[in-house]
């Protein structure tokens, strides 16, 4: 990861910077993430989700790192754990959008992968100034009360802790999980003490309207009255250690199988994928390449990933020879390629193996011949194969991620367990080259019908704009900042991150036979 990246994250992680840090020190409270160290078994590694959240969003209101909350996949007394919490020195810990679809992600992995969830509640609410595209939609604040419904009531466990402010609607999150602890000095209320004066005239001090000492002794509102957060921490170590045990009790991720080799791939103009398998699964037990002469710009087939077995499609980057017909272009997909890995997906899902994709991709090839030859129709019907799996999915993304390539191998839209990305991933509907000389001829076209046609000085300098906007929005960062992908990792990380990804996401198979309706054939 080139060190620009390294020292961004690290300001990242500072959330609102060291002075927010100290006045929440101030207040005798933790931060975000000195709460979730604690809480974690010491020497366990925390698989943090949606680190970029937000990065260069919300510059009006002085940005949101990490759009003020922290989430990921912990080890706590032994049980895998999605943690969820709010960073009070960003904003109080407020809700912007990007808060909101965050902590939805991570309700919809613990869904997903029958993970418990503990909420660490430090939030001021919904951030006003943007409560229109906070408050009311599917996907923004309420859904998240909607899901602690739905997640409990299917018999996922939740917990949570007030460890400072929990005001106004928020205050449903905490009382809707399965356990409540809350700290002295914190507050639930749905209004606070100036509100009420305020609104009803009455004068009320913050712990007899919503105090731990009250919510503990008179509403009975909470289960667990903490004097710090440490003790509330230890508590709820001490709660989550009741939960039956798991059959795999940490993320398996070691520094020790960090490979720097994959550094190779990220500058190779071409190269053969199979050389990057040869890293990422097990040494052990060899590649089953399926129809490895056949559709050669995409190689399917099984292998082992921690041990478990996996099925892996993956775009292959080199230049290739059919037996019939012309070369064939690294990173496109030609109608044998798609018709190929639609059968593997379906065989994957008949085995129950879960399937990992990685994404280096240009797009579907294009042209009168690959027309002729169906080329929607078989795309078609490996979109159809992957929106239908009932096998864990999960995505990696190493080059570019363009077009209906993205859709074809199991981008976002398509549910991946988890979606990850290594810096030099590209994002967008096609390449900045592609995209900057239609972008360009659209612009031309409008001031041509203005009687504005540019000369070559300001045609060079339209031209230059349009592609540096294009390749802004292509950043890998910006497709984080909005949760198109999970986490941005080094190359090096590849092999550990997806097996802690892996890990997570074996842990539950729900039963549900494959079926894809009708198919284009």
């Amino acid at each position: 990861m080139p060190i620009d990246l390294l020292s961004e994250e690290a300001v990242i992680r500072l959330g609102g910077g060291t002075k927010a840090i100290e006045r929440q020190h101030e207040k005798g409270r933790l931060t975000a993430r000195e709460r979730i160290a604690k809480l974690l078994d010491p020497d366990s590694v925390f698989f943090e989700l949606g680190l970029w959240a937000g990065w260069k969003m919300y510059a009006d209101w002085g940005g949101a790192p990490s759009a003020g909350v922290v989430t990921g996949v912990g080890t706590i007394s032994g049980r895998q754990t999605i943690v969820i919490a709010n960073d009070a020195t960003v904003k109080a810990g407020a809700f912007f959008p990007m808060t909101c679809k965050k902590v939805l992600r991570s309700q919809r992995i613990a869904m997903e992968n029958r993970l418990p969830l503990v909420y660490l509640v430090d939030s001021a609410g919904v951030f006003l100034p943007l409560q229109d595209e906070v408050f009311p939609d599917e996907d923004d604040f309420g859904r998240i009360f909607r899901n602690n419904a739905v997640i409990s009531a299917s018999g996922i466990p939740q917990f949570a802790a007030i460890m400072g402010n929990c005001v106004a609607g928020g205050g449903y999150l905490p009382v809707l999980c399965d356990m409540l602890l809350m700290t002295e000095g914190s507050g639930l209320y749905l209004a606070g003490p100036a509100l009420v004066k305020a609104a009803i005239g009455q004068v009320v001090d913050h712990e007899a309207l919503g105090g731990a000492r009250m919510h503990s002794a008179i509403s009975g509102t909470i289960d667990y009255r903490e004097p710090t957060d440490e003790a509330c921490l230890e508590r709820l170590r001490r709660l989550i250690a009741a939960l039956p045990p798991d059959h795999t009790n940490s993320i398996p991720i070691t520094k020790d199988d960090d490979d720097s080799r994959f550094d190779h791939f990220t500058t190779a103009p071409e190269y053969d994928v199979r050389e990057m398998l040869g890293l990422l699964l097990d040494p052990s037990t060899p590649f089953d390449e399926y129809k490895a002469e056949y559709g050669q710009t995409l190689v399917c087939g099984l292998g082992r990933l921690g041990g478990v077995p996996v099925g892996v499609v993956a775009n292959q980057k080199k230049r290739v020879k059919p037996a019939d017909g012309p070369m064939q272009f690294g990173g496109v997909i030609y109608v044998d390629s798609a018709d190929k890995a639609a059968r593997f997906v379906m065989d994957c899902n008949q085995l129950r193996v879960p399937i990992l994709f990685i994404q280096n991709v240009n797009g579907f090839m294009v042209g009168k011949e690959s027309e002729q030859h169906g080329i929607i129709r078989a795309g078609a019907k490996l979109v159809n194969a992957i929106s239908n799996s009932v096998v864990p999915k999960l995505t990696l993304i190493v080059g570019g991620s363009f077009g209906a390539g993205n859709y074809a191998l199991c981008g976002k839209a398509f549910d991946p367990r988890f979606i990850m990305a290594w810096p030099t991933a590209k994002y967008a509907v096609m390449g900045g080259e592609q995209a900057a000389g239609t972008l360009l001829d659209i612009q031309l076209a409008a001031l041509k019908r203005t009687g504005n046609a540019p000369d070559a000085d300001e045609l060079s300098n339209l031209r230059d704009k349009v592609k540096a906007s294009y390749e802004e929005q292509t950043d890998v960062r910006y497709a984080a900042a909005r949760l198109w992908v999970d986490a941005i990792i080094r190359p090096v990380e590849t092999r550990n991150v997806m097996l802690a990804a892996l890990a997570v996401a074996t842990r539950y198979d729900d039963g549900r036979a494959f079926k894809t309706g009708v198919l284009q054939v």
